[in-house]
């Protein structure tokens, strides 16, 4: 069932009433991820437009199907949705707890295994490594290198508050992440 946000036009729809939707070919999906993910794992027969690289000429609206727009957690599709508000569009529906709760609710993806690793993941072992090696070039080298420590920190802390991750978008446009 479709609801109302804050007597906002942005409205969200739950896993089952999307997975009867597409069921009935009523809907187009479209996946806001980046493309290493869509890659990794999708709900089948979903289109493809990055966030990052929103486009909101490849979304077709006006047809005879509505669209809902889905990322992995809610966030980024939501994220999509007052871009496209903001074009003039009038309604934006999104899948409430993205590919997460569509998988919660054991519906079927398409998973492929040779895809690359996630931007969360990659983001967490780049993080992670600047700040291993800073520390102990810190500790050995020059004190100097537990600068790098404290940017990486802090810019996880902006990361959780903005709900947006520059290493995240950076790492997205590396070209094994550019799936095709």
């Amino acid at each position: 069932m479709t609801n109302q946000i804050s007597n906002t036009r942005l409205q969200t729809v739950d896993a089952a009433t999307l997975k009867q939707w597409l069921d009935h070919n009523q809907v187009i999906l479209i996946d806001v991820r980046e493309p290493s993910e869509y890659a990794a794992e999708r709900i089948d027969g979903a289109k493809l437009v990055p966030l990052s690289k929103l486009d909101i000429n490849q979304i077709p609206f006006g047809g005879d199907k509505d669209i809902v727009l889905q990322c992995q957690t809610g966030n980024r599709s939501g994220q999509a949705a007052q871009q496209i508000l903001a074009s003039g569009i009038e309604t934006v529906t999104h899948l409430e707890g993205g590919l997460n709760a569509w998988k919660q609710r054991g519906y079927p993806i398409r998973f492929n295994r040779n895809a690359p690793i996630s931007i969360n993941r990659q983001v967490q072992i780049a993080a992670g490594s600047l700040t291993f090696v800073s520390t102990i070039l810190g500790a050995f080298v020059s004190p100097l290198f537990l600068i790098i420590s404290g940017f990486v920190g802090a810019g996880l802390v902006f990361s959780g508050i903005t709900n947006t991750c520059v290493m995240g978008t950076l790492l997205s446009k590396l070209p094994y992440n550019q799936v095709r």
